[in-house]
């Protein structure tokens, strides 16, 4: 069947300098391999299941072609492969820079450390809660742009399936996980993922009651990375202008923050059942 209409979440970040020049290379060698075996963009269209408008958006540079289209295009243009490599590149440009550099730094790390104050991190969330924030922002994204941003949240969760997993820590406050974001069905089943990740080897999840007294987080955001090499980074929304950290002195001082927070907030086992109990109040 020819895909005719684009899909969204294909399009090319134009802030993307990367990304845009992956693209637009893998675009024009598609376009000069086509021209070389002499096949018209509505021919090679029909070879590959795909309409001539989306072919020459391919080729272009302007849209994010799948994997099954560089298969497919690599046989019927005879690459031997060449084109069908050129996947490994591209699936990289497949989802927003700020989100793949954030997600590459999470893949390398041994250690993890989260405190959220005002929703549930993205590591943690099901893909409808994800939806329904993103498309909750204003100005509001487009439909292609959506799609991207969860796509690139849902990606950062391999994090889960690394061999060894490494050790992640997690600090919700209460109040965010009152809020039924995306619907009562949607807010429960993001409950059971909390769950679900709260039971998993390596992972400790605990939650910060709101009738607790003040503590380091209510600034916001606190996130720690370590990793295997003995380097850190970390970033706090409350200081260094919310900037990311490397430097020993301040990172200690994160840690600090991190540390009292854990400190003050339930134990994993207690926080498991107060989730539990929440889930029970629908």
């Amino acid at each position: 069947m020819s895909v005719d209409v684009d899909e969204p979440g294909w399009e090319v970040d134009p802030d993307d300098e990367w990304g845009v020049a992956v693209i637009a290379t893998v675009g024009r060698q598609l376009k000069l391999r086509r021209e070389a075996v002499g096949m018209r963009a509505a021919e090679f269209g029909a070879a590959v299941g795909y309409g001539e408008d989306l072919v020459y958006k391919v080729e272009g540079g302007k849209r994010i072609p799948r994997q099954e289209y560089l298969e497919q295009a690599d046989e019927v243009l005879g690459a031997g492969g060449l084109i069908a490599a050129t996947w490994e590149d591209v699936k990289k440009v497949r989802y927003p820079k700020r989100v793949r550099e954030l997600g590459k730094l999470e893949a390398k790390a041994a250690e993890i450390g989260v405190y959220e104050c005002n929703s549930v991190h993205g590591l943690l969330q099901t893909p409808e809660h994800a939806r329904a924030l993103i498309e909750a922002a204003q100005p509001t994204y487009s439909p292609d742009d959506v799609e991207r941003m969860v796509a690139a949240r849902l990606a950062r969760q391999s994090v889960f399936e690394r061999d060894p997993v490494p050790s992640l820590h997690f600090v919700l406050e209460e109040a965010p996980l009152r809020r039924r974001v995306g619907g009562t069905m949607v807010w429960h089943q993001q409950l059971e993922r909390l769950l679900e990740v709260g039971r998993m080897k390596g992972v400790t999840f605990q939650i910060m009651p709101t009738d607790t007294d003040a503590h380091p987080g209510l600034d916001g955001r606190i996130e720690l990375l370590k990793f295997p090499d003995g380097s850190a980074v970390g970033r706090s929304d409350g200081l260094f202008s919310g900037r990311p950290v490397f430097d020993p002195k301040q990172l200690r001082i994160l840690e600090l923050q991190f540390g009292t927070i854990r400190a003050q907030a339930l134990p994993p086992r207690e926080s498991l059942d107060f989730v539990e109990k929440l889930r029970g109040e629908t």
